[in-house]
């Protein structure tokens, strides 16, 4: 495994409900700014992670910057 100081983990999880943990605390944390800013930086397409999450039952809130649970994104 790679040693990276640049930001605080190597991958996103693949597991959803530690992957919206995980992003959502690193853009509330302010490691970054934006989920497409997070997506680059680890190699991901956001489009591609807000679609496996709402597989799983999360949605992204562009307003809260965050991903919610289905049903209480609003």
């Amino acid at each position: 495994m790679r040693v990276n100081n640049e930001k605080t983990m190597d991958y996103l999880p693949k597991d959803p409900a530690i992957l919206v943990s995980s992003v959502n605390m690193l853009l509330r944390d302010e490691e970054f700014d934006s989920l497409e800013s997070l997506c680059y930086a680890f190699n991901r397409e956001p489009k591609e992670i807000k679609d496996y999450l709402l597989e799983n039952g999360f949605v992204w809130s562009e307003e809260q910057k965050q991903f919610r649970p289905t049903g209480y994104d609003a």
